[in-house]
């Protein structure tokens, strides 16, 4: 059960390789949340038994891991791949871009739509082709058209998983069978099929059961290779993948009352297993936790009064969302830190203090909070009123008023003694 962890933001759960240990994993499961620093009714049911080797859950908008197996591990992942030549291509090429299908010469065992060499297809359906039923020469004839080059395109995929912080994936080709440096993790397939769904005519096409294919040499019909985007209403991506020594592979998402979760599973021993281990990672995901948003930006969390006008308050708002993932049951704290007073001059959207989420005595999410609008310093007619206002302020005009009392009394003294002075220089 080593490198087996279920993410709750409270500790660590194993998850069951086999049915004869999931008793084990329950009680090391229950262990583990009575001791954690959880709030009432905040326990997550152990992750489901599974076949496949590595895994992992995440939630799709945070990109939270609730869940891993061998998460980081280095693997085969055979035509999953495809989706980081999807992701490449729809960031580079037109979708209504025809491109010409280079000679590929497919083992017998290769999922193809059987390109003709020279045949001429849109990217839109080339993607679909190779999304869809996997067809390795559409993904070939992406690469070349993109890029110019296999190699070319490949260097463009290394780039862009380098820009998604994917820490132990490479890409050695552009269709996914095994060659020398072409692997990647659980938790960074997760995070590749989390982007593919960023695009929108990406997003659409792995949800899409079936598809016809209007360009090329002639009309086809493509199928889904994914079978619980068939069955499955809520399923609705993302890539499938196998070859011998990968094993079966599917990064597959669910959305639920706009949730999504996206479960990968590699290494399993077959087509079906991989369905049914990534559709239970789902439901349990969704039967585990909820996704909130506490902190939206522009709401007012805070009205501090502005020093030396105590009838003024300010508007302090947050400067952005916070959403979180939290295990259902768990209760939200929102920790406010603001000073009671402003002193101006202050511009509008300055920092002066943040809102904290905390659950289950950890700290989620933290957010600046800022001014509305600017505060001016304060007019000296307002200074001096509140000097006026102020303890003691009578006795303080009292002396001011004897203060300048003493200097007339000197002053009318002086203006004396000069007049006498002169009257007896002209005597």
């Amino acid at each position: 059960m080593n490198g087996c962890r279920a993410l709750v933001g409270i500790g660590a759960i194993p998850a069951a390789r086999g049915s004869r240990q999931s008793l084990l994993a329950v009680l090391l499961a229950l262990a583990l949340l009575a001791l954690a620093p959880a709030a009432a009714g905040a326990r997550v049911a152990p992750p489901p038994p599974l076949a496949a080797q590595a895994a992992a859950v995440l939630e799709s908008s945070t990109a939270t891991p609730l869940f891993g197996r061998a998460a980081d591990q280095r693997r085969l992942i055979a035509s999953t791949t495809k989706m980081m030549t999807a992701l490449v291509t729809a960031a580079s090429a037109r979708l209504d871009r025809v491109c010409t299908a280079p000679p590929y010469p497919a083992g017998p065992l290769e999922v193809t739509i059987h390109l003709r060499p020279g045949e001429r297809m849109r990217v839109s359906d080339l993607l679909r082709a190779m999304l869809l039923p996997s067809a390795n020469d559409a993904a070939a004839t992406l690469a070349a058209c993109v890029a110019g080059s296999r190699a070319a395109f490949v260097a463009r995929m290394n780039a862009r998983a380098r820009q998604l912080g994917l820490r132990h994936t490479h890409f050695s080709t552009p269709v996914g069978l095994d060659t020398p440096g072409n692997y990647s993790s659980a938790d960074d397939l997760a995070r590749l099929a989390i982007a593919v769904r960023g695009d929108g005519f990406l997003r659409h096409t792995v949800a899409a059961p079936r598809a016809v294919l209007h360009s090329g040499d002639h009309l086809r019909i493509v199928v889904n290779r994914n079978a619980l985007v068939r069955e499955v209403p809520w399923v609705d991506g993302v890539k499938t993948g196998h070859t011998n020594a990968a094993g079966d592979i599917l990064a597959a998402s669910g959305t639920q009352g706009g949730v999504t979760y996206v479960a990968t599973v590699l290494g399993d021993p077959s087509e079906g297993a991989a369905a049914a281990d990534a559709l239970a990672l789902l439901k349990w995901a969704f039967a585990s936790f909820r996704v909130q948003t506490p902190v939206r930006r522009g709401a007012v969390y805070a009205r501090p009064a502005v020093k030396l006008e105590p009838d003024r308050h300010v508007d302090v708002v947050a400067e952005g969302s916070a959403r979180v993932v939290l295990a259902r049951g768990a209760r939200l704290r929102l920790v406010v830190a603001v000073p009671r007073v402003l002193a101006g001059p202050l511009p509008a959207r300055r920092v002066v203090g943040s809102v904290t989420v905390r659950a289950n005595g950890r700290a989620l999410a933290r957010v600046p909070l800022v001014t509305r609008v600017a505060v001016p310093k304060v007019g000296v007619l307002a200074q001096l009123g509140h000097a006026l206002a102020g303890p003691g302020s009578l006795v303080a005009i009292a002396a001011l008023l004897g203060a300048v009392g003493a200097v007339l009394v000197r002053a009318r003294a002086a203006r004396r003694r000069e007049r006498r002075r002169a009257d007896m220089e002209t005597a």
